[in-house]
């Protein structure tokens, strides 16, 4: 217990180093940077501006060349104190959380950040500090969309995993049908389908050979009904999710792709690790299978 107390109040590049998987990515951090700002939710924090400490630690993705001293080919420090600045002169906010959360999207907008520690903390308000934690990856950052008004708005689809009874069912076409008037983006993901596979006998091997089941069970669905154009890269399915349209997820370059993608081969732990990457309003799950636990993103049975 101790221990656990000790990391919590930890600086954020502590927690980022005890949290790390397997393969831990590289690091850059921005510490003890303090900004005068006029926030808070209580009428003596309004009309004047008070110290606000920001602690701030970004996983990045590896690079996949030589950087070669060029400053274009990492992730900035100055993006980190942009991020803040913009957010600071945006909008007068109520709360740190608002601010961390927002300062935490623009910072996971840049290309090679995956995982974003804030903390911020009020150095005012007494002879103590008060603040707020966020951790949040780039699986949370939602599909953006600029509307007719010019405003920038978040996407959130909704994932649906149908087993293969729901495939084969003679009212598939209605249950879509039902799934499109929810107003949503949907992205339909499928499991293994019901035909003898090749046993490898080896983890790595035998991940593959699933994917590519996977695969062909979502070609399987395409052939049911127009509507379930089956896509396997982030590319195409944001451009799908911005358009509204319907799709169905080939999960084996993203999954094999992913920096930190899933290691488990369970076709509705891949969709639910999709669901959290696409910010999904919620994964709905058709089929009598067990429902993941401890998501980021609501997951109901249908």
């Amino acid at each position: 217990m101790t221990s656990d107390i000790r990391l919590a109040f930890a600086h954020p590049e502590e927690r980022a180093a005890a949290s790390a998987g397997a393969d831990p990515r590289d690091r850059i951090s921005l510490r003890d940077h303090v900004v005068a700002v006029e926030i808070g939710a209580f009428q003596k924090e309004r009309g004047h501006t008070q110290r606000v400490m920001f602690n701030v630690v970004v996983e990045v993705r590896p690079a996949r060349q030589p950087l070669n001293d060029d400053v274009d080919r990492i992730l900035s420090y100055d993006r980190i104190t942009e991020a803040i600045s913009d957010e600071l002169a945006s909008q007068r906010l109520n709360l740190l959380e608002t601010l961390a959360e927002r300062v935490a999207e623009r910072i996971l907008a840049e290309p090679q950040a995956m995982r974003a520690f804030v903390r911020i903390e009020k150095l005012d308000i007494g002879p103590y500090k008060l603040g707020v934690e966020i951790v949040r990856s780039r699986a949370e950052v939602a599909v953006k969309v600029v509307g007719q008004d010019g405003q920038e708005a978040s996407l959130h689809p909704l994932v649906v995993y149908l087993d293969n009874a729901a495939i084969a069912s003679p009212d598939l076409s209605s249950r879509l049908d039902a799934l499109q008037t929810q107003g949503l983006p949907v992205i339909l993901t499928v499991g293994l389908p019901d035909v003898v596979r090749p046993e490898t006998g080896h983890r790595p091997t035998q991940r593959r050979v699933d994917l590519l089941a996977i695969e062909q069970n979502a070609w399987m669905l395409a052939a049911r009904d127009s509507r379930c154009v089956v896509m396997a890269t982030r590319t195409e399915i944001d451009w799908a999710v911005k358009r509204g349209q319907m799709l169905v997820w080939a999960p084996g370059k993203m999954v094999l792709d992913a920096v930190d993608g899933p290691q488990s081969r369970d076709p509705v732990a891949l969709s639910l690790w999709l669901a959290e990457l696409m910010a999904a309003e919620r994964l709905v799950v058709h089929g009598d299978v067990a429902l993941p636990a401890g998501s980021r993103v609501m997951v109901e049975r249908a």
